[in-house]
């Protein structure tokens, strides 16, 4: 291949790693189609390639609806132990955020909630609300029709915001933070009341079990969460053998959203997650598993930490 061809493909890779990223929820996942589709690119007759990103958004995507069509994958996400992997905010992978569906797009709220769409409804969803296509490119992309286009993106637009209708208006970061930072304050000072004051009521958590259950742990009602929180956030000698030592907590953004980062000896180990309205915890994603955190470790290690919230954890 020329070096033209590689630089024409290089100048995509971030979009499409963006856009890979939202359909399988996973950074690793991503990457493996965007390299699949530099596989495809390379091997292609290039010259009867009439517009070069099209042609490579249609590959990606098609690549990316295989992988959630596939047998392993129906099973591990229907086995209720997948979460999406989650991002520091600044990462490349999390794309484009210059309008609100953009940004939405990529929460571990929304990214979650994907996975109840079908994998045609899920494309269209991401074609359209994060990358702006028209329906007649989505159904080129896809190849199905137009009316067909409309009607996925009808249907995922419906589910995704009856879901998000709950809880009221998303906060802005600076109020986020400062909800997160008392929540915090109240969940490892004992304060159970204080705690369950900052919940909305329809809260929900889940929990991947630090990587050790075999399906994720969900929880629902103020009381419940509460309980889970209080007891996720008291240090005990095992945690600290589990987690491999002392921890020090950080206050970060993760896929748009505030969020605890858990580090021992520099490295990651934890986040959690959390979506914040009305001045209120709305729901929480806390993700322990070593495999769903090689990325944002990876770009924790290129960050000035700063002053962690809680140290000596």
């Amino acid at each position: 291949m020329d070096s033209a061809a590689v630089d024409q493909f290089e100048a995509g890779r971030g979009r499409l790693a963006s856009l890979a990223y939202r359909l399988l929820g996973s950074a690793a996942d991503a990457e493996d189609a965007v390299q699949d589709t530099f596989l495809r690119w390379q091997a292609a007759d290039r010259e009867r390639i009439e517009v070069p990103e099209a042609w490579l958004t249609k590959v990606a995507t098609n690549l990316c609806l295989d992988r959630l069509r596939s047998a392993q994958a129906r099973h591990e996400r229907t086995a209720g132990a997948w979460l999406p992997e989650p991002l520091l905010d600044g990462d490349p992978m999390l794309g484009p955020a210059d309008t609100f569906e953009q940004r939405e797009s990529v929460t571990l709220a929304v990214l979650t909630l994907l996975e109840r769409l079908s994998p045609a409804e899920r494309a269209v969803y991401v074609l359209r609300e994060a990358f702006s296509y028209s329906h007649a490119e989505i159904a080129a992309i896809l190849d199905i029709t137009e009316s067909a286009s409309q009607q996925h993106a009808h249907r995922a637009r419906t589910r995704v915001a009856a879901e998000r209708r709950r809880g009221g208006g998303a906060a802005d970061p600076a109020s986020a933070r400062r909800v997160v930072e008392e929540f915090l304050a109240a969940a490892t000072s004992g304060r159970t009341d204080r705690l369950v004051a900052l919940l909305t009521d329809d809260v929900t958590a889940v929990s991947d079990g630090a990587g050790l259950a075999r399906r994720l742990l969900r929880y629902r009602s103020r009381e419940r969460v509460a309980s889970f929180v209080r007891a996720g956030f008291t240090s005990t000698p095992a945690k600290r053998r589990l987690a491999g030592g002392v921890l020090a907590m950080h206050l970060a953004r993760v896929n748009g959203t505030p969020a605890v980062v858990a580090v021992v000896g520099g490295r990651v180990v934890g986040t959690v997650a959390f979506e914040v309205r009305d001045g209120k915890v709305a729901s929480l994603y806390g993700i322990a598993a070593t495999d769903r955190l090689a990325r944002l470790d990876e770009g924790w290690q290129r960050r000035d930490p700063g002053v962690p919230v809680i140290d000596g954890w």
